[in-house]
């Protein structure tokens, strides 16, 4: 406590007031001493404070257990910090479809008494389902979805990522960009495509066709011969992520058609192994450990009663070898 209180510079009786009472704290000293916890990786003796304040040390995760690369990154960096912070996860996938589930895992958190729960929501249907059950418990959606009057929103800003993607090809002397998208109801397949536009608006370009994916290789690889059978193959893709680009990648070199001669590609992600596709690929790495810290760090606001806000991080460019 007394590291927490020297780094945030207050006294350690307002650390322990952070913790026990923490409405009596001005926001923006409370907001200070959260941060500094968070980035200390401070742990509390749980059972102690439990036993004067009443307080659990847990906290809940929900997702829909997908096999992404992005949630499943997203809810291990979560874990990560909250444990670093002296927190203990509470971890439960659910479906993405079903209303009730949610709603019993959100009150089996109650029952546990959690202090907070995060929500992985990459499914736009999925948030508006939140709303309904998250009544009485601070929440942090994590979603690039803009504001909310209900919950504090984190999340790599997407749109933003892609604007960087579109920008690298026109930079490197594209006079269009192909956007190949995720999901429609993804949020982060939509701020990708909004961002795409912008850049694309930006330069006076005018909005080629699109196509969309469904963040597999399977179906980029599908988009790559449709394209190729149409004789439509465009001089620079942005890919929604790294898994459709290497699809994509592995048709190209099918039909003959060498990246980045003939085609320059973007990915999106940064996934294990990107630096080893063929040719390695050029991507936007998103920082899943930041991210992590960041909704812990906006939970531990949530509960301190902060009102809500939207908290986002920058994603990367990573240079490689898919783009001349």
């Amino acid at each position: 406590m007394m590291a927490v209180a020297k780094h945030a510079g207050v006294s350690h009786q307002t650390v322990s007031r952070v913790l026990n009472t923490p409405d009596s704290v001005r926001p923006q000293t409370r907001e200070r001493v959260l941060a500094s916890m968070a980035e200390l990786g401070f742990r509390r003796n749980l059972a102690a404070r439990a036993l004067v304040t009443q307080l659990s040390g847990l906290v809940g995760i929900v997702w829909t257990g997908s096999g992404y690369f992005g949630p499943g990154s997203t809810v291990a960096a979560i874990e990560v910090a909250a444990r670093a912070a002296g927190y203990s996860a509470l971890v439960t996938a659910v479906s993405d479809r079903d209303e009730e589930e949610l709603a019993a895992v959100f009150s089996a958190f109650r029952d546990r008494g959690v202090e907070g729960i995060a929500v992985v929501a990459p499914h736009q249907h999925m948030a508006e389902r939140i709303r309904a059950v998250a009544a009485g418990v601070p929440t942090v959606v994590v979603a690039d979805m803009g504001p909310d009057p209900d919950f504090h929103v984190v999340s790599v800003n997407q749109g933003r990522g892609a604007e960087i993607a579109t920008n690298h090809l026109l930079q490197h002397g594209a006079q269009s960009v192909t956007h190949v998208s995720g999901p429609l109801g993804w949020f982060d397949a939509l701020a990708r495509i909004r961002g795409h536009r912008d850049a694309l608006t930006a330069a006076g370009i005018e909005m080629p066709r699109s196509w969309v994916g469904d963040w597999t290789a399977r179906r980029g690889h599908e988009i790559g011969h449709e394209m190729v059978a149409n004789h439509a193959v465009p001089p620079a893709i942005f890919c929604g992520n790294d898994m459709t680009a290497l699809g994509m990648l592995a048709a190209f070199r099918e039909a003959g058609i060498n990246a980045p001669r003939d085609v320059s590609i973007i990915g999106f992600d940064d996934v294990d192994g990107a630096g080893y596709f063929a040719p390695p690929l050029t991507t936007l790495r998103q920082p899943f450990d930041q991210l992590g810290a960041l909704c812990l760090e906006v939970l531990l606001k949530a509960i301190a009663g902060e009102e809500p806000a939207v908290h986002a991080i920058e994603p990367e460019l990573v240079a490689r070898g898919s783009v001349l």
